[in-house]
């Protein structure tokens, strides 16, 4: 798919943005790292993909606990 007509994502679109983090990040993070990303740095990493249109201001703890359950079961379906 061309990136350029990708639909945007926003906060709670877990799934696209945990598929998203996994295309950018593969197996560098297992299922235990991931649950040990600091909910800082994951926020700067979801606001710095490329059609990622939330705002740092509309996020909150529940999206990020979300995003990286998704990206766990993104994880587990790629190994």
């Amino acid at each position: 798919m061309n990136k350029h007509f990708e639909l945007p994502i926003n906060w709670s679109d877990y799934e696209d943005i945990a598929m998203a983090l996994y295309e950018k990040f593969g197996d560098e993070f297992t299922e235990q790292k991931i649950y040990r990303i600091r909910f800082t740095d994951l926020l700067d990493w979801v606001l710095g993909l490329p059609n990622f249109e939330g705002t740092k201001e509309d996020c909150n703890e529940g999206h990020l606990e979300m995003i990286q359950s998704a990206w766990v079961y993104e994880w587990r379906d790629n190994q």
